[in-house]
């Protein structure tokens, strides 16, 4: 399974840790430019920036399209991907996760990642062998888009969606698709670097979000309105969702094991 890497040229440093990262896990990988603020034209962002529950960013905006750009090649090539942010360690079991992944059928996204918040998954494993992790139906998350498996039919189903709703935060967009046949990894095999203290875990860099430093726009009293309005809407159909599923399955953190990740800051990998 190919792995995309989303990564802005000025963040060399990311660049080649990752390198670094797979390459000693022999996964086959391409680096993808991340759609920087410069490439979105001011129409595009006039155009999208009330798309989601609050005004978008230009950064946010870019970040969703750096992401679309990657949907729209998995279609292109009717195969499925790994799609990852240059933010994030990754377990050791994933190529042999890639590999059996690579193989299913009738799935259309699978979320390989961990951001300390709890998930409605499904109370029983999908009866598939992947090493020693398990796959759980998804059925509500909230956040995320470090890490995931995206197949073609998914894309198809994002890009749909995007005609419906409009843009939004790239993971938010992912999470609030709810016809996605979602599924869940446990152990997680991915982690960003900002989840890494949650779990008692010290990244191998320091880095800071490219969006949370930025200020948010100022909004009128009539813009507030609209997006109060788009809040309850989205908040109406995650009630609707969870509703749906709660008794299929049950709401929990998501487990990772540290061990399997040799990539942490000061951790030795010569033994490996």
């Amino acid at each position: 399974m190919k792995t995309y890497i989303i990564n802005l040229p000025k963040d060399k440093e990311r660049r080649e840790f990752q390198e670094k990262q797979l390459k000693y896990f022999h996964i086959y990988y391409e680096f993808i430019n991340a759609v920087s603020t410069s490439d979105i034209s001011l129409k595009t962002y006039e155009e999208h920036k009330y798309d989601w529950q609050r005004p978008l960013r230009d950064v946010e905006v870019a970040c969703y399209y750096s992401h679309q750009h990657l949907w729209q090649k998995i279609i292109n090539s009717n195969k499925p991907a790994l799609i990852l942010e240059d933010d994030v360690l990754v377990s050791k079991h994933l190529p042999e996760i890639l590999t059996k992944l690579s193989s299913i059928q009738n799935i259309d996204y699978v979320n390989l990642e961990v951001v300390g918040r709890k998930k409605l998954i499904s109370k029983e494993s999908h009866n598939i062998f992947l090493c020693y992790s398990k796959l759980y139906r998804l059925y509500l998350d909230r956040n995320g888009a470090g890490g995931y498996v995206l197949y073609p039919s998914g894309a198809k189903k994002l890009l749909e969606l995007e005609t419906k709703i409009g843009i939004g935060l790239s993971d938010s967009h992912i999470n609030s698709c709810y016809n996605l046949l979602a599924y869940q990894i446990e152990p997680a095999s991915i982690i960003q670097f900002s989840q890494c203290a949650l779990y008692g875990m010290t990244p191998p860099l320091d880095v800071k979000s490219n969006i949370d430093t930025l200020k948010k726009p100022k909004i009128s009293i009539k813009d507030k309105l609209h997006f109060s309005a788009k809040r309850i809407s989205a908040q109406i159909r995650q009630g609707i969702q969870f509703i749906i599923y709660i008794f299929q399955g049950e709401k929990r953190e998501i487990k990772i094991d540290k061990e399997d990740f040799i990539f942490l800051k000061n951790k030795d990998t010569s033994n490996e």
